[in-house]
């Protein structure tokens, strides 16, 4: 709500001796636009930050290593895109029940997924559906010490 101060005239002031004076019924909409274009500026400026374009090296992870347990059960793929279980190359269709014997159908124990560099993301991600597919859902991946 504002009020309109002035000297007289059709709009506003004083009329023939009121000191009341005369309520304006308009929107002052100069703040809401303020706030607007701020706003879009800062959407204009971290839309592009929310985009990811960097080459990536992940082989190596300065993580703190989690304790190993007693036998864990490593797939391993090879660069020419065999897979391994424990020492044991098998055939891709043959994951689930291979796995399956390695863990004494423990759907819950954690599966270590090591795969060579040179091994496209790609097939990577074929193997963790694979893994995913057959029901082990605790996947960890097992990269080289980067630490100094």
């Amino acid at each position: 709500m504002g009020v309109k101060l002035g000297t007289g005239g059709a709009f506003g002031g004083r009329r023939r001796g009121d000191d009341d004076l005369v309520e304006a019924h308009e929107i002052n909409v100069t703040p809401f636009i303020d706030v607007m274009l701020v706003l879009l500026i800062i959407f204009m400026v971290a839309a592009p930050l929310a985009t990811v374009d960097l080459g990536v090296d992940l082989p190596a992870s300065t993580a703190e290593p989690q304790p190993r347990p007693d036998r864990p059960v490593f797939v391993t793929v090879k660069p020419d895109l065999s897979v391994a279980v424990g020492e044991e190359v098998i055939a891709r269709d043959t994951l689930t029940s291979a796995l399956d014997g390695a863990t004494q159908g423990k759907k819950d124990e954690r599966i270590f997924l090591r795969a060579d560099k040179a091994v496209s993301y790609g097939d990577l991600m074929e193997v963790m559906n694979l893994l995913r597919n057959a029901g082990y859902l605790k996947v960890a991946l097992v990269g080289l010490d980067g630490r100094s």
